[in-house]
């Protein structure tokens, strides 16, 4: 006699109901797994063996149906969210995270009473939510995110996602000119000493291999990955990333700021001090001999 079907039983739960009533309103979400972290790619997309979207500034890197790829899985598709792709994802859900840049927000993340202290004395009020540590400050307007734009203080935007809190207190307000100044002196913080970028070139002279987007782009994008993933030994596996990064591109020159503050920014957004980043990319380059 056939067996039945089996009756496949749509996701469920208070963090859903949540996701789903944010993406109702156009808010992009993601499912967030304990630690505060997005969820691992696929296998598919293990290693950016997908290919991705080459800029990533848009939610969505690939077609797969599965929340991979960080933040970039946010969406406010209810099909997506409630879908069989999604479901073993939602069972393993610690908290709802949300795209500000996607639904044109910034959050100001202000992680300790000084940050509090310092906001209050110099932005614009605006509205905010209580964190475990902080504060968010939400205003509306969106910009490229940035972490570590001062002591206790990260900017989440366009490229990142921020835990969702609640909808918080007070009026929102217009993002002022202060915060995108941050971001442009913020990047100084995150910048190695000047010899991190002034390696040797290549040997053979000629054009540089690295350059093309397809090998050079995917080896930053799989070692953010590889940095973000880590559930454990965050300053053993920062060092090991950055000493890979520079064994395969430290010698032909196309490393640039650009490709080095995105490893800082990922290294910084799993708890490294800016010291410490510069310490592992410093101590790589010299096990090299760079």
């Amino acid at each position: 006699m056939t067996q039945p079907a089996p009756i496949r039983r749509a996701p469920s739960g208070p963090l859903l109901t949540t996701a789903l009533e944010l993406a109702a309103l156009m808010v992009p979400v993601l499912p967030l797994r304990a630690g505060k972290v997005p969820f691992g790619n696929c296998r598919a997309c293990a290693g950016n063996a997908c290919g991705g979207r080459p800029n990533m500034k848009t939610p969505g890197p690939c077609h797969c149906p599965r929340p991979c790829h960080a933040w970039a899985a946010a969406t406010t598709d209810h099909a997506a969210l409630t879908g069989p792709a999604w479901a073993l994802a939602w069972r393993q859900t610690a908290a709802v995270a949300y795209h500000p840049g996607g639904t044109g927000l910034t959050v100001v993340d202000l992680d300790h009473a000084d940050a509090i202290t310092w906001a209050r004395e110099t932005l614009p009020a605006t509205r905010t939510v209580p964190t475990t540590r902080g504060e968010h400050w939400i205003y509306r307007g969106a910009m490229q995110s940035a972490n570590a734009v001062r002591p206790g203080v990260d900017i989440k935007s366009t490229m990142s996602y921020a835990r969702w809190l609640g909808p918080g207190i007070g009026t929102m307000t217009a993002l002022p000119n202060a915060v995108r100044a941050l971001a442009a002196k913020g990047s100084s913080m995150v910048r190695p000493a000047p010899r991190a970028v002034t390696v040797p070139g290549s040997v053979g002279g000629g054009e540089c291999p690295h350059r093309t987007p397809a090998y050079l782009d995917r080896g930053i994008v799989m070692a953010e990955q590889r940095i973000t993933e880590t559930t454990s030994a965050v300053h053993a596996t920062v060092y090991r990333t950055f000493l890979a990064v520079l064994s395969a591109h430290g010698r032909c020159g196309c490393l640039t700021d650009v490709h080095i503050r995105r490893l800082f920014a990922a290294a910084q957004a799993k708890g490294e001090s800016v010291r410490h980043c510069n310490d592992a990319w410093t101590n790589a380059l010299t096990r090299l001999g760079l």
